[in-house]
């Protein structure tokens, strides 16, 4: 009797091994992506088709601009609802890294990145996918109506009385555009010298926009006359759009903006995730950005530039991580005791 208790056990041992072993093969891939994308709409649904057709994956994206893109990824730290943040400058990544938001990933694609510093986290939590400029636009139509009046070439160009509530540009806390542009003042000018010139350049604004590429919309169709963007939103605007704009670069020099991606801590489809991070750091991946209007220069090799002339411009020393370290204070300071982010046209 006990020699048969002892062989049933051993039995019912053996078959529970064998369910466990069944259950260690590998996981099933991920049939589906949920993307938080930043860049223009064209461009997302761009991305989303070709992916789609490249790994047979469904890509479910939400556009939303930078800074809305890091309150919502904040807001769902505990149940994260994307996979991975595609677009926006970097100084949110360094944020969301410092906080604890993304994902630790060493891609196979980082080697085709053409500045291992500057392109990548030291510790593989993002990698840039872009690079933008910041520019003014100014409209044709206001110029003809303001005879004498010169679009702008330096930062102080816009303190000047003939553009009193003619500016427009994003608020830095909807907008990485925005605080990109804030921070560069910062950096330029230190710190009381640079906020004093931020109140004033405040006052020169007519309405603060939540999308950092709306302004050069909004001045081209003339609701103001001079905005504050990348350039490469500009230049959408003017061939694609053929909106009257005037580009024009600050002379003493400006930002830019490293446009980045990173996967969601605790992202629900990580095979995925890692996939379209790898495949966004391709060269024939960042050669579709201007089939969809989109004109940024890649961060990889064996990309040719659609407007290089975008990027032969008098470029600051962007101090990166330092922007990204200040990102919340900064914005802070700015909506507190500048403007706040009420009432932001859209």
């Amino acid at each position: 009797m006990d020699r048969k208790r002892y062989f049933y056990g051993a039995l019912l041992i053996l078959a529970s091994l064998v369910v466990g072993l069944a259950g260690c093969g590998p996981a099933a891939e991920s049939t589906e992506i949920n993307v938080m994308c930043t860049p223009q709409e064209e461009w997302c649904q761009g991305m989303k088709q070709e992916f789609e057709e490249q790994f047979g994956i469904t890509v479910n994206y939400v556009r939303m601009s930078s800074g809305e893109s890091l309150a919502r990824i904040r807001a769902e730290k505990d149940n994260p609802q994307f996979d991975i943040w595609w677009g926006g400058p970097i100084d949110s990544f360094v944020a969301a890294k410092g906080e604890g938001l993304l994902e630790q990933y060493d891609s196979p694609n980082y080697g085709n990145l053409r500045d291992q510093v500057k392109f990548k986290d030291a510790d593989n939590y993002w990698a840039g996918i872009y690079v933008g400029t910041l520019g003014f636009c100014t409209n044709e139509q206001f110029l003809a109506d303001n005879p004498g009046v010169e679009p702008p070439t330096s930062w102080d160009d816009l303190l000047k009385p003939e553009f009193q509530d003619q500016v427009l540009v994003a608020h830095p806390s909807t907008s990485g555009t925005s605080y990109t542009a804030l921070a560069t003042v910062l950096q330029m000018r230190g710190q009381d010298a640079g906020w004093e010139y931020l109140n004033q350049y405040a006052d020169q604004v007519l309405q603060f926009t939540k999308s950092g590429a709306a302004p050069a919309k909004f001045v081209g169709q003339g609701e103001a006359g001079v905005c504050i963007v990348f350039s490469h939103d500009i230049v959408h605007e003017i061939e694609d759009n053929n909106l009257p704009l005037v580009l024009t670069f600050p002379e003493e020099g400006t930002g830019y903006e490293i446009g980045g991606m990173g996967i969601i801590k605790g992202a629900e489809h990580l095979d995925a995730a890692q996939k379209w991070f790898d495949w966004a750091l391709e060269p024939e991946t960042q050669a579709l950005g201007p089939k969809y209007h989109a004109y940024q220069a890649p961060t990889v090799g064996g990309v040719e530039l659609s407007h290089p002339e975008l990027m032969e411009v008098n470029l600051i020393d962007y101090d990166f991580l330092w922007a990204g370290e200040h990102k919340v204070e900064y914005i802070d300071k700015f909506s507190n005791e500048i403007a706040g982010a009420d009432q932001l046209k859209e």
